[in-house]
């Protein structure tokens, strides 16, 4: 039965439950909730959730790892074992040298320096379950006061997509019996990186006098996902069981005072123009920070809007990148669990419209990128019960490198999860080590969550071989 053309959470769910008995299902009971009518459910919210599923240990994923890359996560538990000492971390960071950065901490964050280093990062991952990659590279100039080469980092980022994303997804799809359970190729590409003064012109994007400037980031951005564009129509006559994009261009997020309205019209233009709905697959998908309290109702504006205008959206959903540094707070959910709860809310709703109107779904693709482990575990649950479709196929879980690995290897090992990628940022160590010092600023809740004493107890338990 269909409520308002999707599916029920509890239809879907309760499949999902049949299938993985190594998924409790207390958990998912706390989801949902039936309604007195038969045709729909509501959502309890996350939080409740939240209280029956721990996250996964660190043992497990630590295993495989090396001598060096042991010493170097050790280090990380030691600098998040509590706020003082991150605190002095973050204060101390920017004064490291960059090649002790890149000892010790760039290569379990990082996909490397150049082409090649990130290459042999992709392979790495293949080896250990996570079959493909975002990759960034990491030159932006946020302020304007850099004077960055835009022009290379056009080239180098096609480049990128050539030598590295391309010959990556070459080699899986020549052994793979099934083309749909191979995660795209992302390329993410940061409107702050591709047009001079870029505070500015996305905060004046719409303004008449700064049109040239505009139209100079648009123009940037469609030269790659133009290239983008035409591999997936290249693959798709080679594959044409294929039901997910080959590759993908991604608009990155930025601050909100950038963020409305220049990157959420930077987006909208390059949807327009990439993911037509005569195309079978989507080229372009977009950022939204679920902790802005209007994020959902302005994705069902865009949602309205893409289907009047015959296009697809493609969303990549996170809770938010600026938490910490957003002067504005009244624009942000009052708490974390307001925050969970909107992301789950949007997450679940997208994947059920995916599943059951299929290529007929406003939403193109998905990519889930959260260390949540009870939202990663929720969009798994969700999607167990539906090999082959096209909707399974187009959602995706995200993590970035080096964080959240007990929840990437706890997926794959423990749940059969393939949609799995890593957000791989690369470039220059002075560019890559900026990258890793706003980590440390912006994710440091969540490295101190996660790292910490009990990491480098874990570590030692491994080195040891206890």
């Amino acid at each position: 039965m269909l409520k308002n053309g999707r599916l029920p959470i509890a239809k879907i769910v309760s499949k999902s439950v049949k299938l993985d008995s190594g998924i409790s299902g207390a958990f998912v009971r706390g989801y949902v909730s039936h309604t007195q009518s038969k045709q729909s459910t509501i959502a309890i919210p996350p939080a409740q959730v939240g209280e029956k599923l721990a996250p996964p240990s660190a043992g497990a994923f630590l295993k495989p790892l090396s001598t060096k890359e042991l010493l170097s996560l050790g280090a990380i538990g030691c600098a998040t074992i509590n706020d003082k000492v991150l605190n002095s971390v973050i204060k101390v960071f920017p004064y490291v040298p960059s090649s002790v950065v890149k000892m010790f901490v760039s290569s379990l964050y990082c996909g490397g320096d150049n082409i090649m280093e990130a290459r042999e990062k992709g392979k790495m991952l293949r080896g250990r379950g996570i079959n493909n990659m975002m990759l960034s590279l990491t030159i932006e100039d946020c302020e304007g006061i850099k004077n960055i080469d835009i022009n290379y980092i056009v080239e180098e980022t096609i480049r990128s997509l050539h030598e590295v994303l391309k010959p990556n997804m070459e080699e899986q799809l020549s052994v793979a019996e099934d083309v749909n359970v191979i995660p795209p190729g992302y390329l993410a590409l940061k409107p702050s990186a591709l047009v001079s003064n870029p505070s500015d012109v996305l905060k004046n994007f719409m303004a008449p006098e700064w049109r040239e400037k505009s139209d100079e980031l648009v123009e940037n951005c469609s030269r790659i996902t133009e290239e983008v564009f035409r591999l997936n129509q290249e693959f798709a006559k080679r594959y044409p069981d294929r039901k997910a994009p080959f590759f993908v261009s991604t608009i990155d997020a930025e601050k909100y005072i950038s963020q409305e309205p220049g990157v959420r019209e930077l987006q909208r233009i390059l949807f327009a123009k990439y993911n037509p709905r005569s195309s079978r697959m989507v080229s372009c998908i977009g950022t939204w920070q679920l902790y802005l309290r209007d994020s959902a109702a302005e994705l069902e504006l865009q949602r309205e809007r893409a289907q009047r205008e015959g296009y697809r959206l493609g969303l990549k959903l996170v809770r938010g990148a600026y938490l910490h540094s957003e002067p504005n707070r009244d624009i942000i959910f009052p708490s974390k669990e307001a925050t969970d709860e909107n992301f789950n809310d949007v997450m679940v709703k997208v994947i059920q419209d995916l599943l059951v109107r299929g290529e007929d779904s406003v939403y193109g693709h998905m990519v889930v990128a959260s260390h949540n482990y009870h939202s990663q575990m929720l969009a798994t649950m969700l999607l167990v019960s539906s090999d082959g479709s096209y909707g399974k196929a187009n959602v995706v879980l995200a993590q970035l490198l080096g964080m959240s690995d007990n929840v990437t290897h706890d997926l794959i090992y423990n749940h059969g999860a393939k949609n799995i990628i890593k957000y791989v940022p690369w470039g220059p160590p002075e560019e890559t080590k900026d990258y890793l010092l706003r980590r440390l600023q912006e994710n440091g809740d969540a490295m101190k969550s996660e790292s910490g004493w009990p990491l480098v107890k874990q570590v030692a338990k491994t080195l040891l071989h206890l």
